[in-house]
């Protein structure tokens, strides 16, 4: 029975040793919750978001490991303009719209880069300047332009802002096709109230 024993126990040993040490460390945030390998994102995420009751839901479940998304919060209808045919371009609604890896809390992340503009303080400019830009069905982005203005180098400073944004972007989908939708992304400029 001993050197039964004392078999077993060689075998799980050299099972363990054999089997590399896992280097993933977990990641909670109050936005994000997942595994990281070297400050690498892998496996499945969860990505957090806030209902207009105020309460914490998955907004998305997406696997790093495999470039999928696998569940989505689905959010109010909204109108893209879509492309039909190549270099035709029309208005309408979509199966899935865009959605940027991480949510819209992760999306803010690069928006909160905005610097504003001395001209547009000293002018006391405030206002929303409106980008569009088009997300491919590959989930790339180009073409970003100033769809409204409020000037003052505002408009200036939130094209640099978009033109910062990663192409981490799920395209659009109709039906079970992804296809290229412009996306009109909102910057405020706000001054401070004395």
């Amino acid at each position: 029975m001993k050197i039964y024993t004392y078999l077993i126990c060689q075998f799980v040993l050299v099972l363990l040793l054999a089997v590399p040490a896992s280097a993933q460390k977990a990641y909670t945030s109050k936005w994000a919750s997942g595994q990281l390998e070297r400050r690498t994102k892998v496996g499945v995420w969860e990505y957090y978001g806030v209902t207009t009751s105020k309460e914490k839901v998955v907004v998305q479940r997406y696997d790093h490991s495999a470039n999928t998304l696998i569940y989505y919060r689905p959010v109010d209808e909204i109108a893209y303009s879509t492309e039909v045919n190549a270099g035709q371009w029309k208005r309408r609604q979509v199966d899935r719209p865009p959605l940027f890896i991480g949510g819209d809390a992760a999306l803010a992340a690069y928006t909160t880069q905005l610097q504003y503009p001395l001209q547009a303080q000293e002018r006391n400019i405030q206002g929303q300047v409106m980008i569009g830009f088009i997300i491919d069905a590959e989930g790339k982005t180009s073409g970003h332009r100033v769809l409204r203005s409020v000037g003052g180098g505002c408009d200036q400073e939130a094209l640099r802002v978009a033109k910062t944004i990663p192409n981490e972007w799920i395209p659009a989908l109709v039906g079970i096709r992804p296809v290229p939708v412009e996306y009109e992304l909102t910057l405020t400029f706000r001054l401070a109230q004395p």
